[in-house]
């Protein structure tokens, strides 16, 4: 099983230590770097950080795990992760989802009752475009090619039968955020079932989501119930299931390794880059 970290773009840390969280990042022998997407937060915009990373690194793969694909004109999209696809040489993946606040699609003006609707039609737009086709009339692409003319590597979250389709229909996995190592399996074994049954070749891509934070369970637990405040009790949940010892932390890989998961991204919720040696030394 792949080990990536997360970039802290959802945490309260000077912009500039993005760099140097991600050359650190790189230096330690992660394989990736995730982001966590939102609009109506303080966050530091996901493909932009994921952009500066780029240019500060050059083998470490790019994340978004997730990026809330809905909220976002689908040929800016395009354009965009065709964009960073290829400037970074292939490294970057595109993970996508629908989300669950309201006030996310109120900000840019979406309705959010149709999300799933919408996403349907980007990932379609998405394939379009980057395999060179317009897509808004006119004679032109809306981007440039993704690197070596192919198309953005693409795995898709959530827990529906539509997020299966989904995945067959236009990914090369399926991506999951919140749930225990336990608690995979299922979902697990209707993705790898309806990809077998679809015809698509290989196996699919898994990966999962985890919180860590190792060099201050205070600060760690307070910057979880922030982010997640608007689920009221279950925030309490959420920020006391981060891992916060090393035995936590090699536990957690071990078990989502065993659930069948192909990549895992631990995610910072301390704002420190000593964060990744912390971690780096348990799990590298």
């Amino acid at each position: 099983m792949k080990v990536g970290i997360g970039l802290p773009n959802t945490l309260s840390i000077d912009g500039t230590q993005m760099v140097a969280w991600a050359r650190r990042a790189e230096e330690r022998g992660f394989t990736a770097l995730g982001t966590i997407d939102r609009i109506v937060y303080p966050t530091y915009d996901s493909l932009t950080a994921l952009a500066v990373a780029a240019g500060a690194t050059s083998r470490i793969g790019l994340f978004t795990d997730i990026l809330l694909a809905p909220l976002y004109p689908a040929a800016v999209l395009a354009k965009a992760t065709a964009s960073l696809h290829a400037m970074s040489g292939g490294r970057f993946t595109l993970g996508v989802a629908v989300g669950g606040r309201p006030d996310d699609y109120a900000a840019v003006e979406r309705p959010f009752e149709h999300r799933g609707r919408i996403l349907d039609e980007t990932l379609h737009a998405l394939r379009r475009a980057w395999a060179g086709e317009p897509i808004a009339g006119g004679d032109f692409a809306v981007g440039p090619p993704p690197a070596g003319g192919g198309r953005v590597p693409l795995l898709v979250g959530g827990q529906s039968d539509a997020t299966i389709r989904r995945v067959v229909e236009y990914g090369d996995g399926w991506t999951v955020g919140g749930s225990a190592p336990d608690a995979i399996a299922p979902m697990h074994e209707k993705v790898t079932k309806a990809w077998h049954e679809a015809g698509r070749e290989g196996e699919p891509r898994m990966a999962a989501l985890a919180y860590f934070g190792l060099g201050d369970a205070e600060a760690s637990a307070a910057a979880l119930l922030r982010y997640y405040g608007f689920l009221g009790d279950y925030a309490d949940m959420i920020a006391g299931s981060a891992l916060r010892t090393p035995d936590q932390v090699r536990a957690a890989v071990a078990a989502y390794d065993g659930a069948g998961i192909t990549e895992l991204y631990l995610m910072p919720t301390v704002a420190s880059v000593d964060e990744v040696d912390r971690l780096a030394d348990v799990v590298l």
